[in-house]
């Protein structure tokens, strides 16, 4: 027999007696709690996309909001929170108690437009505005804002310095009066030691406010009225316009804010033509159905997102309880891993 050869063979045979002891020891020394491969977690399901509505200021034209929740209702995209400014606020509020679009429908087409309207002369205003407040708690069982079933906000202005004012608690009827509270035409609402106008001047689509409350896909409703080089017809008109005009920019910025914009054909509709609820809920309907496949494809798109970053988290998750297994070896242990005859960390 070759003598290199036996060498080589006795080498061989020796590797192999010392791996086999190191990996007996292993097994029987005690080197403190049993270590255990890594626990392969069940993939998580991404947290669903919480859409946020954003619904804008327009008297008359608010319907139109109703139409737009209609579609996304019949299309699986409910949205899960709230936020309104003046007429889209009153929309807002009785969506976020709980009703349906098509309660909310019921509602619209049985509205006595004298039972949210109470004339009263002040140098304030013609209209009180206590009327629409008793409306809205009534339709809302009284429930408080921070108590809605859906989180809803409304936006108001506040008088003293123009500063935009978020309400998120306290009285629903009274904060939306207070968002719904046109300058010359609804006395200004009085609350502590401040007073409240129209959220339009400052936020006419509160987009931002619906992020604020946790949105991750915020779809506005813009039916602000525009200048189109036409004089309107009576007081409130000229008003709602002359707000339109001043809040324009603002409006603009806060608009490009949102993911999707949705702007119901409502520009021909006055704002006391309540006689024309029912054309502003299908204007609504058509808008939002016309942009359906953007927000279809936008919620897609963030469920994608999530979804991989679910995936990257539960790897590092992995990584970081296989490494933690490793450290936590024995010094034997260790010696038989790196003969490659000890597996109680499973690499992930």
């Amino acid at each position: 027999m070759n003598p290199g050869s036996f060498g080589t063979r006795r080498r061989v045979i020796w590797r192999a007696l010392a791996a086999l002891g190191l990996a007996g020891l292993a097994a029987c020394s005690s080197p403190g709690p049993k270590q255990t491969a890594p626990a392969t977690p069940g993939t998580a399901a991404a947290a669903p996309i919480k859409i946020g509505i954003a619904l804008g200021g327009g008297a008359a034209k608010g319907f139109a909001h109703i139409g737009v929740i209609k579609m996304l209702e019949a299309n699986g995209l409910a949205p899960a929170v709230v936020a309104g400014t003046s007429a889209g606020s009153v929309v807002g509020a009785l969506y976020a108690s709980g009703m349906n679009a098509f309660e909310l429908q019921d509602k619209a087409v049985a509205l006595d437009e004298t039972s949210i309207r109470d004339l009263q002369l002040s140098s304030g205003g013609l209209v009180q505005g206590q009327k629409l407040e008793d409306y809205v708690n009534a339709q809302v069982r009284s429930t408080p804002l921070e108590q809605l079933p859906k989180p809803f906000v409304a936006v108001a202005t506040r008088l003293e310095d123009g500063k935009r004012t978020v309400f998120a608690r306290g009285n629903t009827g009274q904060a939306v009066r207070a968002s719904s509270s046109i300058p010359g035409v609804f006395q200004p609402v009085a609350i502590a030691k401040y007073h409240f106008v129209d959220g339009g001047i400052v936020s006419p689509v509160p987009v931002d406010a619906a992020r604020e409350l946790g949105a991750d896909l915020v779809i506005a409703v813009d039916i602000s009225n525009k200048a189109r080089g036409k004089t309107p017809e009576h007081m409130l008109g000229a008003l709602s316009q002359s707000i339109a005009i001043m809040g324009q920019k603002l409006g603009q910025a806060e608009l490009a804010r949102a993911d999707i914009v949705i702007r119901p054909q409502v520009l021909d509709i006055g704002p006391v033509d309540f006689n024309q609820r029912a054309g502003a809920i299908m204007e609504g309907e058509k808008a939002a159905l016309a942009v359906m496949p953007q927000i279809r494809a936008r919620v897609a798109l963030l469920q994608a997102e999530r979804a991989e970053a679910t995936r990257l988290a539960q790897h590092k998750a992995l990584q970081a309880q296989h490494q933690d297994c490793l450290d936590k070896r024995s010094r034997l242990q260790k010696l038989a891993g790196a003969a490659g005859l000890d597996d109680s960390c499973a690499a992930p």
